[in-house]
């Protein structure tokens, strides 16, 4: 099929696949990371003018950062008044081979990461520094990004405005960092990277409940970040994270892109030359002794499941240590709420329950459909069927991802089945 419905989604995928390289080069062409925004935009809009009639191109990515580059060209040729920066880098653009003819994915890859340091600046505010990255890396909506702050979206546009002009105002130049300011940047770049992949690894939004190419950018980045500074151990420690959670794929949706739980998962099916990659990354990060920090501790959580060959076989009791360690040097609603379905299966439901319910007291993740699907899942082993039901239904409706909803409504279903059986 080749009508505008299949171009339209060829669009979609492309702008997906590609924003990140294409903005991250523009920058480093136009020096702004707003303007180079806009650009890409602009192309965007031209390549859903044309392709209807002309067809994609053979190398999409490549026609886009030409178009932007030639509005760049054309917007500094109306300026009245151009700065001499300006008509150096115009000159410079003119004289350059078209992209078409040259694209090389490794330089614009190393952009990418250029890109995500610029956005870490220290002139920023920590908020603003990762929710820009997650908007023009990551090539999240402001929607999908509001979700994972679990905050409204005007307050995460505002955010990314405030980032984009204060960079602008501060001239901050396009390059990775002198290695004396990597600890100032570094903790919001692994923030970056691991929030995009977390939307890769179960999409906030949208029909897919996997987007791969989120992941598999998080990843490649995390490695390239591991080889630049081999002695932080939160680095290695990110990557033997993402590597364990991504040997995963290949079980974790039927053909179909139906989700297939964990408990569920053929394990035969996942990668385990990542998961070997995941085991030496983390005793790579154990090396630099310096203990274990978050993403060390969530990597030593991954591991327990990547490397137990049945869900039974799993140490809970361990996860459940690793839990209460991660909650005393990261404590959130969200670990307490993973230690809950972790004690589940250590304990049983009714002690998980208890937790569960202390986070609903304190108003915790109300924003949140996990914290009803997860007490929806508890009241059901507790044979609760109607109260587990209302909550399974309210997670459903919460849910911005239309295949987690409809696996929450189907258990709501068996439930009401079940119910219906008892009376």
């Amino acid at each position: 099929m080749s009508g505008p419905a299949a171009i339209s989604r060829t669009i979609d995928a492309v702008w997906r696949i590609e924003a990140a390289k294409i903005i991250a080069t523009l920058t480093r062409l136009v020096g702004d990371v707003g303007l180079a925004e806009d650009l890409a935009q602009e192309a965007l809009v031209e390549a859903m003018s044309k392709w209807p009639e002309s067809g994609v191109p053979r190398n999409a990515g490549a026609w886009l950062t030409t178009v932007a580059k030639r509005r760049a060209v054309d917007g500094w040729r109306r300026q009245e008044r151009l700065d001499k920066k300006y008509v150096a880098i115009a000159r410079d653009l003119e004289t350059r081979p078209d992209a078409e003819l040259g694209w090389d994915p490794d330089h614009i890859d190393d952009d990418v990461l250029r890109l995500v340091f610029v956005a870490a600046h220290p002139v920023v505010a920590r908020e603003g520094q990762i929710a820009l990255t997650l908007r023009v890396v990551g090539g999240l909506t402001t929607d999908e990004i509001a979700r994972a702050f679990l905050t409204s979206t005007a307050t995460i546009q505002q955010r990314i405005v405030r980032a984009k002009k204060t960079l602008k105002a501060a001239d901050v130049p396009f390059e990775v960092p002198s290695r004396e300011e990597y600890p100032q940047r570094l903790s919001s770049v692994l923030s970056v990277l691991y929030l995009v992949f977390n939307e890769g690894y179960s999409a906030s939004s949208g029909d897919r409940w996997i987007r791969s190419e989120l992941c598999t950018e998080a990843l490649r980045l995390g490695r390239i970040l591991a080889g630049l500074v081999p002695d932080e151990p939160e680095v290695h420690s990110l990557v033997a994270l993402m590597e364990f959670q991504a040997s995963r794929f290949g079980a974790r949706t039927t053909k179909d892109g139906t989700p297939i739980l964990l408990s569920d998962q053929d394990r035969g099916r996942w990668d385990h030359a990542q998961i070997r990659r995941g085991v030496q990354a983390l005793a790579r990060a154990d090396e630099c002794g310096r203990g274990r920090g978050p993403y060390g501790l969530q990597a030593a959580l991954a591991q327990c499941h990547a490397t137990a060959p049945t869900t039974h076989d799993t140490d809970w009791q361990r996860i459940v240590i690793l839990y209460e360690a991660l909650g005393r040097i990261a404590p959130s609603p969200v670990v307490d709420l993973n230690r809950a379905v972790a004690v589940s299966m250590a304990s049983g439901p009714g002690p998980a329950l208890e937790i569960v319910d202390g986070l609903v007291a304190a108003g915790s993740l109300s924003r949140s459909h996990l914290l009803p699907a997860v007490r929806g899942e508890l009241l059901a082993r507790l044979h609760r069927h109607e109260e587990a039901r209302a909550d399974l239904l309210t997670a459903a409706e919460m849910a911005g991802n239309r295949r987690e909803s409809e696996v929450l409504r189907e258990k709501a279903a068996a439930l009401g089945d079940t119910f219906s059986e008892n009376r």
